[in-house]
């Protein structure tokens, strides 16, 4: 916490609105469309994957809607495409970035628009805190004809080229507060758009559909997604450290690079005029070169307490979508296979960063 979030919760609590309305709602939400700015509206709501749900609705995804996502994401990412009943389609990254492939992306559209088989929308995932190629996924959106929705919940704070900030790209863009994101309102999330008629059709769904009429009436089906008020209060509280917890990410991420600058050890690249945020630095170490692999490194750290992850496993290697389509070279794969997320909390202090360096460097033996 950054130390402000009492007073607006308290402001909160003082207004007696502590269900999904009232002041510090609004505020949140003014609040993070004046950082994003160019012209884009918010909503605020319960989670990042409610607010993808209501992004593939409104872009008109339903049941056999083709959707091509990328493969390397969260499940929450990529289940609200099934609770439409869509079709999703996994596409590999570009190694040059890891996130999703243009030059992939291209070369299909070209086959499908053949075909007449153009998928309904593109969600490209800011994997790690790195933004998607924004400009030309607009462009293929403008020259195919998809909905483009970024899945930006791991980019806040972090910028394309020409500084604009990532989650304001599009037809829309989804935020996340989850309470491992690098500002939290405990859970949450948002949804972004610079059309103020699709986040108004959005608010329309996420509270409950409910017709204009001095009685509850409804001609659509709704969904209770809106996040509350108290909530809302922490991520205002939250906004004011924002900047500062970016800088703190990518500290600690340049900190590691340097230290474990080993042949066979890489990390996340960041292409010329992109600005990651470093949500979380991400490595992948070569066995065939460091004679150990992913996991004796995982190990070896949890063995002291301290908790690594693997990278996210890919969408079409889960079972749950068995069968799936998927389009790539196995890079993602290579990537879950080899790589290791290290703790990167914007509190970690440099002394808990080099016991993990210590611990990695004893057991690659160097």
């Amino acid at each position: 916490m950054s130390g402000t979030e009492i007073s607006f919760i308290n402001d909160a609590f003082e207004s007696n609105f502590v269900a999904p309305i009232g002041h510090q709602l609004d505020l949140f939400e003014e609040k993070v469309a004046n950082y994003l700015g160019e012209n884009c509206y918010c909503l605020a709501l319960a989670s990042g994957t409610a607010a993808l749900h209501l992004g593939l609705i409104i872009a008109g995804v339903e049941r056999e809607s083709r959707v091509w996502i990328s493969s390397m994401t969260f499940a929450g990412g990529i289940f609200p495409v099934a609770y439409q009943g869509g079709v999703p389609e996994f596409f590999d990254l570009d190694p040059s970035s890891w996130t999703i492939s243009c030059d992939l992306l291209e070369e299909r559209l070209f086959k499908a628009k053949k075909e007449n088989r153009i998928p309904a929308a593109v969600v490209p995932t800011d994997l790690y805190g790195q933004g998607c190629d924004m400009d030309r996924l607009e462009s293929l959106a403008d020259q195919y004809g998809f909905k483009l929705i970024f899945d930006s919940a791991e980019s806040l704070g972090a910028e394309f080229k020409r500084g604009r900030k990532c989650g304001t790209a599009g037809d829309a863009s989804i935020l996340s507060f989850n309470g491992n994101k690098i500002i939290t309102t405990s859970g949450g999330g948002m949804l972004v758009s610079r059309s103020k008629d699709f986040i108004e059709r959005a608010r329309f769904l996420a509270t409950q559909a409910r017709d204009p009429a001095p009685h509850y009436q409804h001609s659509h089906i709704g969904y209770n997604y809106r996040l509350s008020n108290i909530s809302a209060a922490i991520g205002v509280g939250q906004m004011t450290v924002l900047d500062d917890r970016v800088s703190a990410r990518r500290a600690v991420f340049e900190r590691y690079r340097q230290a474990l600058d080993f042949r066979g050890v890489e990390f996340m690249p960041e292409p010329t005029g992109y600005r990651s945020s470093r949500w979380l630095t991400a490595a992948v170490f070569d066995p065939q070169i460091i004679g150990v692999d992913r996991e004796q490194i995982r190990v070896a750290l949890a063995r002291e307490g301290i908790e690594s992850r693997p990278l996210w496993k890919p969408m079409h290697l889960q079972p749950v979508f068995a069968g799936a389509n998927y389009y790539g070279s196995g890079f993602d794969e290579m990537l879950f296979e080899r790589g290791l997320c290290l703790p990167s909390g914007s509190d970690l202090t440099n002394d808990e960063q080099d016991e993990v360096i210590g611990i990695i460097k004893k057991t690659i033996g160097r």
